[in-house]
Formats: C-alpha cells, structure tokens, sequence
C-alpha cells in the first residue's frame, strides 16, 4: 500500500471519509473474515487449543495492519489538515485518545 502523501481518508464532511485504500483495505478484511470463520471451524471440531490460538493471532495481526493503514491514512489526511487550519490541538488528543484504546 501506497503512502502517498497527496492521498487523503478526510473530507470537508466530519461524518464521511474515503479511504485512499478502500480496495486493499476490503480485500484484507475478507481475508480475516475466512481466517475467522475457520477458526470458528476449528473450535467447533475440538482442533488442538495451541492450533486455534495460532489462527486467532494471525487473524489479530491482519486486523492490525488494516488498522495501522487506515491511522496512516488519517494522520496523513485528516490530521495534517486539521494541524494546517489551527485544530492540531483538537485532533492531537482524538489519536491520543485512539493510541490509548488501541494499545489497549
């Protein structure tokens, strides 16, 4: 995935934003989604816990790239328009907010 900084999630719209990496972002999210599904398979054929538990955090680390691209994409657009109009303030305490939750 690009990171191009000319590529923008924000919109003059605080309710809707697009995604520079829509295409990418839903093709690893049906990934996940069949990688969560096949763990819900192995759980339901008594698979071995070590062997679910393996599936469940390569499912965790995909869903963590999708996040990791789309924060790159906000901080790149959002933010960094946001900084530029004089709310850097305001949008410095969202990530903080967001890390925090995140790192969990």
């Amino acid at each position: 995935m690009s990171s191009d900084a000319s590529e923008s999630c924000c919109t003059d719209s605080a309710l809707k934003t697009v995604q520079p990496h829509k295409r990418q972002l839903l093709q690893r999210l049906k990934r996940v989604e069949g990688q969560v599904r096949g763990i819900a398979n192995m759980v339901e054929a008594d698979r071995y816990c070590v062997d679910v538990l393996t599936q469940v955090q390569a499912a965790r680390a995909a869903l963590d790239a999708v996040s990791l691209q789309i924060m790159q994409d906000h901080l790149r657009g959002c933010v960094q328009k946001a900084v530029q109009q004089g709310e850097g303030e305001r949008v410095i305490q969202e990530m903080v907010g967001l890390l925090a939750k995140w790192r969990g």
